[in-house]
């Protein structure tokens, strides 16, 4: 994969914490790696296959000068997201340096970094009470309505006796295959929000449930903390899990036992 890079963008605006920062105008630099493929560019010569890094500085230092922010590490954050939802990019890293930063000592520059990366993700999703697969319906569609995920497949509907021994009715399980540059944290965020929005009671374990949304994979990352599990643990013994995997990303590699979805 490829990189169009941009060095030390000057944008000269208003960010910062103090109240003359938000008057006096000061310069900002930006530096800008965005990966992206301009294979097909290369062989036609043709603008319209690449990015246009003219139009991409102008929208940064559009973005820049249209908000004030008082970090620079929101500016910063801010300027990736909006480069990943305009574009049609596989990733970015943007530096954002403040060399006139309010510091009472001698200094070039303080910087701060934010990266992006578009990631393959596997839900899991589940429902047994109610109307189920309205239920599953609903969520789906709450996952398309958010602008920084992209839904690419879903899977099939699967009936199946519950599993762990507290819940009692039957579930409709079903598997999406999303890309988002969300961290982990934050689309699990999301998710429990979706899963309250159907009225989720999470007061017994493994009890029956409106719905239930799960982070089986998230790309290759491997994660395990009081919040989060990735891979999700035990999903090998799960066929309610596995099936519906295995109709969409059956080529999909886990990344701790390194066999494709369509070998488990």
């Amino acid at each position: 994969m490829s990189s169009i890079d941009i060095h030390n963008l000057k944008v000269v605006t208003c960010h910062g914490v103090l109240p003359e920062e938000k008057v006096n105008r000061q310069p900002f630099y930006f530096d800008v790696s965005i990966e992206y493929d301009f294979a097909k560019a290369t062989k036609t010569d043709d603008l319209a296959l690449t990015l246009n890094y003219d139009e991409i500085m102008h929208k940064i230092s559009d973005f820049c000068k249209d908000n004030t922010f008082d970090l620079i590490e929101t500016l910063c954050h801010r300027t990736a997201l909006m480069l990943m939802r305009n574009y049609p990019i596989i990733g970015v890293s943007v530096t954002v340096k403040k060399p006139q930063a309010p510091v009472s000592l001698p200094f070039d520059d303080v910087s701060v970094t934010t990266t992006l990366t578009r990631n393959t993700v596997l839900l899991s999703l589940g429902s047994n009470m109610g109307e189920r697969q309205s239920y599953l319906d609903t969520a789906i569609k709450r996952l398309g309505e958010h602008e920084d995920i992209t839904i690419q497949k879903i899977s099939s509907p699967y009936e199946n006796a519950p599993y762990g021994g507290v819940a009692k009715l039957p579930f409709i399980n079903m598997a999406v295959k999303i890309s988002t540059y969300l961290s982990p944290y934050e689309l699990l965020d999301y998710l429990h929000l979706i899963e309250s929005e159907a009225q989720r009671d999470r007061s017994i374990r493994w009890g029956d449930r409106t719905l239930d949304i799960d982070i089986v994979f998230y790309g290759d990352k491997v994660i395990d903390d009081d919040i989060l599990t990735i891979p999700h643990p035990d999903y090998q013994n799960r066929d309610f899990v596995l099936i519906p995997l295995k109709e969409i990303a059956p080529d999909f590699l886990c990344p701790i036992c390194r066999k494709r979805i369509s070998q488990l």
